[in-house]
């Protein structure tokens, strides 16, 4: 699984933009807009979700699920806690 949170922050630690995600997981702009306008997990055809996962996975991202620890070296960023908005 992953979030829509997930994807823009793997995004934003890539700096790439959803038309280079949408390219390196072979979908449309629209399909990765509607996929990071999700709220909590992302809903989407399982094909989908598992080329964006993968594209992410191949430029370097670890995606980390919910008391997971995390097994690869490298720095990253874990939100501890959900933040309540103002």
């Amino acid at each position: 699984m992953i979030t829509a949170a997930q994807m823009r922050a793997a995004r934003a630690l890539l700096g790439v933009d959803q038309k280079t995600l949408a390219e390196l997981s072979g979908l449309s702009v629209p399909t990765i807009q509607r996929m990071e306008a999700s709220t909590g997990n992302v809903r989407g055809v399982v094909d989908s979700l598992t080329k964006v996962i993968a594209a992410l996975e191949r430029a370097g991202i670890e995606l980390i699920g919910e008391g997971m620890a995390s097994t690869a070296q490298g720095r990253g960023v874990r939100l501890k806690s959900t933040f309540a908005k103002p």
